[in-house]
Parts: C-alpha cells; structure tokens; sequence
C-alpha cells in the first residue's frame, strides 16, 4: 500500500517478545498500565492523532469465565475471590472454562444469563430478575434454527432407542467400598427404578455393518419445527403465587413452569431449591427464596438443596466444557457452598436421577487383578469416580460408540487402490499422505492452519471424482464460504451457489443445507470433512457420527491450537492424544509475517517479526479509556486510510463483553461513530453490524435491514433472517467487537485486538493464537497489557476439561502408532 500512516508519539513500532530490555517494568492487571511493553510489530501505528482517552478505570471480572472453584477449563477470563461481576461464564466452585454462558450473581444486566436485579441488602440473595440472554444465544424461531434444535431432538431420541436395546450391562466394581460403593448402589438403585439412566459401564459389541441405501433427497429447506407449548396460564399464575410468596418476582413463573412440568407450583413449595433449574438463578438467591417459603426449616445441610447445589455444580461445569466432574473435586465445591455432608448431597442426587456416577478405570486396557497364590483375595482395580449429568454421559458414549465403529468397519470401497494412489499422487504436499489414509481408515484427523485447508479441498476434489458422495462441513457460513472458494481452485472467488459440496455443520444435521438422509435416517455420503474440528463438542460430535453410515470415512480437520468448544467436550484434542487413527500434520505454513507470528504464538513463542507493509502494528495504551478512543480511530479511519480496508471489514476483538473495553463499550463506541442513530428497534438501527446466534455455541455476523411487526430483519451470509423481537434481547449483539469465542471459525481481512490493562489474567496462549489468527492481511494490536502478553503465550496453556472419551475409547479401539 502507498499510503502510509500518521505517525504519533503515542504509537511506536514494537517487537513482540523484546520489550522488556531498556527499563521495561513487568505488567499488573490493574486499570492504568504503562505504555510500551512487548506485542507484535512491524510498522508504525497506522492511526492518526495524539491518542488522548481518559482513564475510566475497570474493575477485574469481566472477562468471559470467572470461577471461584477447584478445576480448570478454558475460560477467556480468570478473577480470584468471590466477586463475579460482569464475568461471561461463571462456574463456582467447581470449574473454569471457556463457555460464554454468563451467570453474574446478584448484579443485574451486565452478564449474559443473569438475573437482572439485585439481591436483598442483607444477603438473603431472592431472585429479582428474569434471565438474560446466552453469550452464544438460544434458538430464535427461525427455520434454520428450530430445524437443527429439532433434528438434534430425533437424534437423541434414536441414540436413546439404540442404547436401550444394547444387552447385558457389565458389572463393575464389585470390590469397591466406602463412598465409591455407596455412590454406586445409589446409581444402580436409579438403574431398577423408574427413572431412566444411561448405561455407563457397558461395552458393547460393534454394531453390525449394513449396506448404505441411496439417499433420498430431503426438501430444501426443511420446515421450521413447530416451537414447544408454552404452559398453562393457570400453571403459570399458580407458580407466581408461590414466587411471591417467597419474595421472587413472579416474571419468572413461565420459565419456572416450563422447567419444573406439571404440578410446578406444589414441586416448587415443597422443593424452593428447584428454583435454581431456571437458567441465571444463583444458589444465594435460591437461598433467599427458600428462607422466605420455609423459615426456620431451612438449613444449609438441607438434603434438598445439596441436590439442588449438585445438579446446579454440574450444569456449571459443563458450561466451563467438563463432561463430568471427579468426585473429589465436585466434594470441594458443595463444601465451598456450605454443604458439609457432600457424600449424602451427591448420593441424593444420584438417587434421584439428578446426576449420575462412573468409575473409570485408570487402566481401561489392563487384566483384573488376579487372586495370589496363598488365596489372598486379589487388590482393587484403580478406578477415578466421575459425576456428571444424565444429558452429556449419553452423548459421550454415544459419541465413543460411533467413533469405535467407523475406526473398526472396513470403508466403503469406491474406486481401485490404483486409482486413490494416483489422487494421492497429484495432491500437493502432506496431502497425498491425506488422499492414501483416507483410502483405508474410516477415521482420519488432519492438523493445520488457514493454508492447511487446501488439503482437505484437494482430498474432496480426488474423493468425488473416485465417485464417492464426498462434502466438507463448516461451523460457520464464511468457513463454508472460504473452504467452496478453495474447492473450487479458485482462490478467494465464489464458486457460486450450490456448486461445490459444502455446508455448515448446523445445516447438515438440521438438513436444511448438504445431501439429506437416506430412509433409515443416515446422511446420504460416503466422505464428510468437518472443518473447524477443535469447535466440535460432545452433543454435536455425537449427532454427527451417529448420522453417518456404515462403511463412511469420516476426516476432522482443524487447528488444534485455537479455543476449544464452547461446549463440553475436547474431542478433537481427545482423538489426537488417544492415538487411535491416523493423524496427518500438515507441513503448509501459512504465509507472511502474520503466518510468521501466529505460528511462534502456537509455539509459545512471542517473537520479533518483520513487517515492512505494514501487516503488525501495535498501538500502546496506558488505560482502558484510551484502548476504546483508539480502537474506534483504527477502524473508522486509520486502518481504511493506510491499509486500504474499510470498516465493514475490520473486526475488533477483546477478552470479554464487560468492562471499559469489552465488547458493550466498544461497540457502542463504534455505533456511535461508524452508525449513530437512536436504536429504535431494540437498541438496533438499519445498517448496524450484529454477531446473531441462532443456536447455543453459534454466532454469525450479519447486518441489521430493516425492522417491522415479524421482529428484526437481518442480513446473515447473504440470507435473511427474522428475529421474533421477543428473542432480539437474548440472541443479537452489535457486532463490530466479538470475543475470541465469537470469532473463531471466521477470518477477516483486517483485525483490531484490544488489550487493556484489566485483561491481563484473560489471556493464554489458545486465546491469543485465536485472536491474532482472524486477521488476513492486517493485525493491529491495542496493547495495553505491557509483559503480561508475553507470559501468556509462553506460560498459560489451555486449562485442561475433564472428559471421559479417551477412557471409553480404550476398551473398543486398539492405539495406532
């Protein structure tokens, strides 16, 4: 580019990893950081201006995860103590992690998935607001939406048939004694009884193969499901009788309704504690609530709200991405709540189909002990005890069971060995390697970055023209976009619709976009590559596989150093530690000084990198204030002026949506100068940029068009999409700042990170990798975090999730070399 930038005293070439020499001070986490420090280089601050802010001041916690607890996850924020303020996931007690599901304590609006009103002033904690919205939204009525959560429902529901009809559970710990053996009896008690649990410790045998009918096309798109009754409206006043009763705004009682079922109002007199089964309602505030209905009755020991904080423990877990908890960490956590009988509060639990109890173990693979010559009985077999809930311990067996069996079938052979080996032939680089283990593994997983994916495109290329019925998956439409262009051989030009066979995950399994099913309900394919693979969670990984049939290849492609799933589950990083199948490195870097830096970064290495065209800059920053001023003067005109890329294709992003410069400031900041108007729809205005999530753990950018009686009208991917304006509040962001969760899976040609000084305990080397990776051709970095962007890159790592797919993988899948 000719143009080149203002220069600024303020703003100052930099080179990551280097700028501890000349008096360089180490970063603090506080509101008013030092100027200067380490970041990415390469240039001179291409904004213009003195750079002036005033220093507003944050206050830690707001990032994205906040946890109090005792395991890790990955979450976009860590704050100590107990103060959760803005935080965009909270998990106390039990977990950290990087869910964007947002519980926010007593404080109201600031948190997604929060109560809106504020606890009582002595502590008594009642509930005084209706939920917020998910970070990553709810299902919003729209046909795309309400056919992929309804898919998701008949598959569970075959997935639950499938396990039903599997015989002869394995008995498992009949050494165990004490806790183990208490919890154990508990869940088998579940087992005889009425409530329905999944068989944890069954190893079945594989299911028999059977032929692939041709598919049967589906109708395009597949109508949208018919939305769930809402509950009586005598249901619902009854409950918000006892809601006032016990100091509760009755604004809950349809959602308290619709979770508790029928006789809701008489559960939730007997039980006050099943309050907390509405999304967004703390334990204080349950509390409160079950001190106003019972009185002296009410305890901290109650056997009913040990339950209650049990299942509550868990579903924050789960939002941190554990599956399960280990039994001594779960312990912890209801002690840190006030519960100090935790074996009688999960045995409860238990006994009541709330959670349920695994014990694994340690050594899936090795023989049971065997008795001594002298006739000693033989030692216990080391197990680990998990709890977990019902919901995501079927999805993960059923995820293993569907891996087990695409690892174990023999592939579906379409074309002759000479045949994949003269595709193999043509393929560029590590991607022959791709096309020979495709040829002969039903399971296949590929690492790479951006430039990686030409592999996959040239597998897909080779696969169909073999004859085989070969489409690639995306988690978002621009992956789907970029991956088609790539099929295509086209570069960065639209291959046109319907041309190459490509969708996006959600598409698929709801059937709106990709082949259809076939009679028997299997996807009408004999190779899917599932982009993006480290975003799978459990739930979704399970749908998948259980859709393919027998005798598919399935490929999960991705980069294995960017964020996890929003949901539970690591599976992609299980599979390639489990060493089941064959793993494909590719060795296309991707290129220039950014390839140069976001590979160092994946390496934990923050390094000096040339950037003569301006690629990498950095911006200096000494608080909050001057973070947002300078971001909005990037993108509005230093970055359109000097790098040549106007604003609509500039994305910014920062550590969370709370604070002086989360997501919230910056994008009413950026509203303001880039589309001031009064927000008459629901805080929107025509021509606004949103981040719109149809389904949890989904955001798609797109642009507000118009709004109207139907709800908001918005333009996603180049499709129309309509809002109901009940679901506007919980499901559309302004869009021009996202969180690292919200951006990955999409790539833009310029990026603005911002790094205020309060976002230094937010940031690890996943984080960084991920949101220095958005960026095509140019990266500016609002660096106001001084040493602390160094340290996370070599130091923090991604916090581990409890998984229990490795362990079920174990018995059914002998490890490849």
């Amino acid at each position: 580019m000719s143009t080149e930038p203002e220069t600024t005293e303020d703003a100052e070439p930099g080179t990551p990893g280097a700028a501890a020499e000349g008096g360089a001070r180490e970063a603090a986490a506080t509101d008013e950081p030092a100027t200067g420090g380490g970041g990415p280089s390469g240039g001179e601050d291409p904004s213009g201006g003195d750079g002036e802010g005033t220093a507003t001041g944050t206050s830690g916690g707001d990032g994205e995860g906040t946890t109090t607890g005792t395991s890790g996850g990955n979450s976009e924020t860590t704050t100590t103590g107990t103060s959760e303020g803005n935080s965009e996931t909270t998990t106390t007690g039990t977990s950290e992690g990087n869910s964007e599901t947002t519980t926010t304590g007593t404080s109201g609006g600031d948190g997604d998935g929060s109560t809106t009103g504020t606890s009582a002033d002595d502590g008594q904690g009642t509930p005084t607001g209706t939920p917020a919205d998910n970070d990553e939204g709810t299902a919003t009525g729209t046909s795309e939406a309400e056919a992929e959560l309804a898919a998701q429902r008949i598959e569970r529901e075959r997935i639950e048939r499938r396990k039903a009809g599997k015989a002869g559970r394995i008995d498992s710990g009949a050494k165990l004694s004490g806790q183990a053996a208490d919890l154990l009896a508990a869940v088998r008690a579940v087992e005889s009884g009425q409530k329905p649990t999944a068989t944890v410790f069954d190893d079945p045998e594989p299911a028999p193969r059977r032929p692939a009918p041709e598919s049967v096309q589906r109708p395009q798109p597949t109508p949208a499901a018919a939305p769930a009754a809402a509950p009586a409206p005598e249901a619902v006043d009854a409950v918000g009788r006892v809601l006032a009763d016990g100091g509760a705004p009755q604004a809950l009682a349809p959602q308290v309704a619709a979770a508790l079922g029928e006789g809701a109002d008489e559960r939730l007199r007997a039980d006050p504690w099943l309050l907390l089964r509405v999304g967004g309602v703390r334990p204080e505030q349950a509390d409160g609530f079950a001190r106003a209905l019972l009185g002296a009755d009410c305890g901290p020991d109650d056997a009913r709200r040990g339950r209650a904080l049990t299942g509550w423990l868990l579903e924050q877990a789960a939002l941190a991405g554990h599956t399960a908890l280990e039994l001594p960490a779960l312990s912890a956590a209801l002690a840190q709540r006030g519960v100090t009988d935790a074996e009688t509060a999960v045995t409860g639990a238990a006994a009541e189909g709330e959670a349920l109890v695994f014990q694994d173990a340690l050594d899936p693979v090795a023989p049971e002990p065997e008795p001594s010559e002298d006739g000693e009985e033989a030692g216990e077999r080391p197990v680990r005890v998990l709890i977990g809930l019902e919901r995501y311990a079927l999805a993960e067996e059923s995820l293993a069971d569907g891996l087990a069996r695409l690892v174990n079938s023999v592939p579906k052979q379409d074309g002759a060995a000479e045949d994949w080996e003269r595709a193999a032939a043509a393929a560029p680089g590590s991607g022959a390697e791709l096309v020979r283990a495709v040829a002969g593994h039903g399971l296949v997983l590929h690492t790479g970055g951006e430039a990686s994916l030409a592999e996959p495109a040239a597998l897909l290329r080779a696969a169909t023209g073999l004859g085989l019925r070969a489409w690639a998956a995306a988690h978002t439409p621009g992956g789907r976009d970029r991956f088609a262009a790539l099929w295509a051989g086209r570069g960065e030009e639209d291959p046109g619709p319907g041309a190459a066979p490509v969708t996006t995950v959600g598409g698929l399994l709801s059937g709106a976009e990709g082949p259809g099913r076939d009679a028997d309900g299997a996807l009408g394919l004999d190779l899917l590559v599932v982009l993006d693979a480290p975003r799978l969670d459990v739930e979704s990984g399970a749908l998948l596989t259980e859709s393919l049939p027998d005798g598919a290849r399935l490929v999960l492609a991705g980069d294995p150093a960017v964020l996890w799933s929003a949901g539970p589950g690591r599976v992609f990083a299980d599979l390639l530690e489990a060493r089941i199948c064959p793993r494909i490195a590719s060795r296309r870097p991707d290129p220039g000084p950014l390839g140069e830096l976001v590979s160092g970064i994946g390496a934990g290495e923050l390094q000096q990198v040339e950037a003569p065209g301006k690629e990498i800059v950095i911006v200096p920053v000494r608080d909050a204030g001057e973070a947002v001023h300078r971001t909005v003067q990037l993108v509005a005109d230093s970055v359109p002026r000097a790098i040549g890329v106007p604003p609509e294709q500039t994305v910014v992003i920062t550590p969370g949506h709370g604070g002086a410069a989360g997501t919230r400031a910056l994008n009413a900041a950026l509203k303001e100068r880039l589309n001031p108007g009064p927000g008459r729809f629901g805080g929107f205005d025509p021509g606004d940029r949103i981040a719109y999530s149809p389904a949890p753990g989904r955001t798609v950018p797109g642009t507000v068009v118009k709004a109207d009686a139907d709800g908001l009208h918005l333009s996603c991917a180049g499709a129309p999409v309509v809002v109901p304006k009940e679901r506007v509040e919980q499901s559309v962001r302004h869009g021009w700042a996202l969180t690292a969760h919200q951006a990955v899976g999409d790539r833009w040609p310029a990026a603005v990170v911002v790094l205020p000084g309060d976002a230094a305990q937010a940031l690890s080397r996943p984080w960084v990798y991920t949101a220095f990776g958005r960026a095509e051709r140019h990266l500016s970095v609002v660096h106001g975090v001084e040493q602390a962007l160094a340290r996370a890159v070599s130091e923090v790592a991604a916090r581990p999730r409890t998984t229990r797919l490795p362990l079920l993988l174990a018995p059914q899948v002998p490890v490849s070399g």
